[in-house]
């Protein structure tokens, strides 16, 4: 089977997307799904219209992540897994919480290694359909990473992943797993709307960073996750991709 990439797909090996129901996960949810591919969601809340199925869970929640995911792995083959799930909160130096802190790391960091750890004996085993290993990591992160004007604990954390994703990468490569990561832009979702809505300034002055003059799609960050997935890009580990619509490379802060 041919998926996005252009390369022959994994069959049987299922995919674990978290923050699966909304934005940019329910993109790549849905292009897995379009490319024949098993997917399992996670989200906190059920969604009755969900196309695959999905383990309801708290990542905030460590032990309640470990034991939903080690159920997760005894009942469907995860071989590989997108730890897409974030959380941002905008505050200034000098109004910098230690609650906000906490939860920006919580989810965006610790539920990354909390997910892949505790689906890590079954990314080790993936193989594809000619017996070659298949296990594939990819994190999200965000341009951000590169800082942003009073989100500097969120643009730590992203950071964070980017760090997460080499040095996973050099420790699984020998198993032939891949870890790789996507750094997107200013997305058109649910969640940029309502931090940036139509017609604020704050919302015009991302835009006129972005070179491309447009906020990028869900379904665009999809395709670049497609490609990490995919059994063509093993010969591929340790990466950062922006997907961001010149913005990594703009000199005008987001």
């Amino acid at each position: 089977m041919t998926g996005p990439s252009g390369g022959a797909q994994t069959q049987g090996v299922h995919t674990l997307v978290t923050g699966a129901t909304r934005g940019i996960g329910r993109a790549i949810v849905e292009a897995l799904i379009q490319a024949g591919q098993p997917v399992v969601g996670v989200a906190r809340r059920p969604q009755p219209s969900f196309p695959a199925p999905l383990v309801c869970v708290d990542l905030a929640d460590p032990a309640a992540t470990r034991e939903a995911l080690t159920e997760a792995a005894e009942r469907w083959p995860i071989g590989r897994l997108v730890n897409n799930a974030g959380y941002n909160q905008m505050q200034p130096l000098g109004g910098i919480s230690g609650e906000a802190f906490d939860q920006i790391f919580g989810l965006n960091c610790r539920a990354a290694i909390e997910c892949s750890q505790a689906l890590l004996p079954g990314i080790r085993a993936a193989r594809d359909a000619r017996g070659r290993a298949a296990g594939r990591i990819v994190n999200i992160s965000s341009r951000s990473l590169l800082g942003r004007l009073d989100g500097s604990v969120y643009s730590a954390a992203k950071a964070a992943l980017v760090g997460f994703t080499r040095s996973w990468a050099l420790e699984l490569a020998s198993q032939g797993v891949t870890v790789n990561c996507v750094a997107p832009g200013p997305v058109a979702t649910e969640m940029f709307d309502h931090n940036n809505p139509p017609g604020s300034p704050r919302r015009q002055q991302m835009l006129g960073a972005v070179p491309m003059q447009r906020l990028g799609a869900p379904a665009e960050i999809a395709a670049a996750v497609m490609y990490f997935l995919s059994d063509g890009a093993g010969f591929t580990t340790g990466q950062t991709l922006f997907v961001c619509g010149g913005a990594s490379v703009s000199q005008i802060h987001l």
